[in-house]
């Protein structure tokens, strides 16, 4: 049941990237939603099959591979929610075929075991909040991402029928500060709720995810302060917002890939 369910998470997640890939290069009227539904479906079936792996006798298997596809999922479900009421739904040309190879080599290539035996409520928040502020900052990369191309093309001499196909440049750029301001609020709660839940946030295991943690976390800073104080944007912002997702980024994936593979602690 595992491997059909994952099989049936990437057919719909393929799918529905392919059809906004249509959609945008067509520069169609079409609604994006059979795509926010396919991926969507796809997120529920990518969850059901995790669930099947990572929850086991002992406790909750959050292994590199299983963490990693548990994240791309929440990811997927926050695009599909975040683009049913903004227009963001673009994001799924990356986002999806993303999710589709993650959970690809979660069931072919399984990496890292790590069971948790001791899952108190707190650390099951500190967990969850990470999660959000993780997809909802890793939305603010990708739309980053589109923003820089569609900057780029609006200032070469044959800008193209896509951008027409896009929203307005300003209304990028407000979702783009509305996904880092929540996203940087529910990291704030993450890294809160870590320092109380952690008996030592600085042990010898957890000092580099750490202190990669809260440079994200000031770089996301700065720039809202810079956006509101000195009117960041544009270039700016993009590389600001790249640069703290790094940091993010390197904080979970790299410490727990270096620990969990390479260290085989």
């Amino acid at each position: 049941m595992y491997v059909l369910l994952s099989g049936v998470a990437v057919v719909l997640y393929l799918l529905a990237a392919v059809f906004l890939w249509r959609r945008l290069v067509q520069r169609s009227d079409r609604s994006p939603r059979p795509a926010l539904l396919m991926g969507l479906a796809g997120a529920l079936c990518h969850l059901i099959a995790l669930g099947q792996v990572m929850v086991t006798d002992q406790g909750v298997n959050l292994g590199f591979s299983n963490a990693t596809s548990l994240i791309t999922a929440v990811i997927v479900l926050l695009y599909v929610g975040t683009a049913w009421l903004a227009p963001v739904e673009n994001l799924g040309i990356l986002l999806l075929p993303l999710a589709a190879v993650t959970q690809l080599t979660d069931a072919l290539l399984p990496m890292g075991v790590k069971v948790e035996q001791t899952f108190t409520p707190g650390l099951a928040m500190h967990i969850l909040l990470s999660l959000l502020a993780y997809a909802l900052l890793t939305l603010a990369a990708a739309q980053a991402v589109v923003l820089s191309a569609q900057e780029r093309l609006l200032h070469s001499r044959r800008p193209g029928g896509l951008i027409r196909a896009l929203p307005p440049l300003e209304t990028m750029e407000r979702l783009l500060f509305g996904l880092i301001l929540v996203g940087f609020a529910v990291q704030t709660l993450a890294l809160v709720t870590g320092w109380f839940v952690t008996e030592d946030l600085f042990a010898q295991h957890l000092v580099h995810k750490t202190v990669l943690a809260v440079l994200a976390w000031l770089v996301y800073l700065v720039l809202l302060v810079g956006h509101w104080r000195l009117g960041w944007r544009g270039r700016t912002a993009v590389r600001w917002t790249l640069a703290g997702f790094f940091f993010l980024f390197m904080s979970y994936f790299g410490s727990k890939y270096v620990l969990e593979i390479l260290l085989g602690s």
